[in-house]
């Protein structure tokens, strides 16, 4: 059980701590969007994250997790983050919540006990799981995720670059449906400049999940990096849509919108970062650009020169 006042605050080393997980086990967490990264961790982030270690300790597949957290703060308004907000468990082969003392399926939407008229006019039917795709067993699934921690061990110890592949490549086969196997390979290749192969497997995570934001974050970064900014600006904003919080999207957009010149939508984006991410080291960058830019307003032509400004990689990446 944890103990803990609702002020108190933890550290990520005194978080990991308090909960028995490993730094990898948090990264790992964090690539696959099931938590935010933090550096600091208040009492209700803690809750959070004991409730994903017990659904992973039941073997649940993180892309039902998140396909399950998504359709529960969807439709159940004014949860802004189930694991924290409301008791999300497995039940058997499915994830449930209890909401107000009832019990229901956080997918489908299923009840699995009754609920009153008032509350059943209330909830509406969540979206099928799975769309037809193929059914993989839970002893292919642990397989697969073993192949998928391999490969994060593997990039995390410096591994050579073909060793990750064949991780990640392994996980895919086994079980089709990993989104996070594909964007990490996809990573991968983006850092080896194989930008076909990158492309590839960032558009099936897509396939796979076709609500992954890190993936259209990832395609903007590929797109970026060939010279297309165009493309690159549509994924920024497609993980936008997806995650209005995606600070990383925010600050890569202000940097496409500031190359060409459009000074206003700069700023805004700029000033949309500065409020997600204010406290990193990557804010004193925004805080330069953000004011070079103020500077041009009133004095024409200032906001040349000055340092290249780098665009913002997955958070893993730095």
């Amino acid at each position: 059980m944890l103990a803990g006042s609702p002020q108190q605050s933890y550290s990520r080393e005194e978080a990991r701590r308090v909960l028995g997980i490993s730094e990898r086990q948090l990264r790992g967490w964090e690539r696959q969007e099931l938590v935010p990264r933090l550096e600091e961790f208040a009492f209700a982030d803690l809750i959070a994250l004991r409730s994903l270690q017990k659904l992973r300790a039941d073997r649940v597949a993180p892309a039902r997790i998140r396909s399950a957290v998504r359709a529960l703060r969807t439709k159940l308004h004014g949860v802004e983050n189930p694991l924290k907000e409301v008791k999300v468990f497995c039940e058997g082969r499915k994830i449930a919540v209890i909401l107000d003392g009832q019990k229901m399926e956080a997918v489908s939407g299923q009840l699995l006990l009754d609920f009153d008229r008032k509350e059943l006019k209330t909830l509406l039917s969540f979206p099928p799981e799975g769309h037809g795709r193929a059914v993989v067993s839970d002893a292919k699934t642990r397989e697969a995720e073993a192949w998928f921690e391999k490969g994060l061990e593997l990039e995390q110890t410096g591994a050579p670059p073909e060793e990750i592949v064949a991780a990640y490549q392994r996980a895919l086969e086994i079980d089709p449906s990993s989104a996070g196997a594909a964007v990490n390979l996809g990573t991968v290749f983006f850092h080896l400049r194989r930008w076909e192969e990158a492309e590839r497997v960032y558009l099936q995570a897509l396939e796979i999940d076709a609500t992954y934001a890190l993936a259209h974050f990832d395609l903007g970064n590929l797109f970026d990096e060939r010279g297309n900014p165009e493309r690159a600006e549509h994924h920024y904003q497609a993980a936008l849509k997806i995650n209005p919080n995606y600070a990383d999207a925010h600050y890569n957009l202000a940097l496409l919108a500031q190359n060409r010149g459009d000074v206003m939508k700069a700023v805004r984006h700029w000033k949309e970062y500065l409020k997600l991410d204010g406290a990193s080291s990557w804010a004193a960058i925004a805080k330069r650009e953000l004011e070079k830019l103020r500077h041009a307003a009133v004095v024409p032509g200032a906001a040349g020169g000055g340092p290249t400004v780098v665009r913002r990689l997955s958070p893993v990446d730095g």
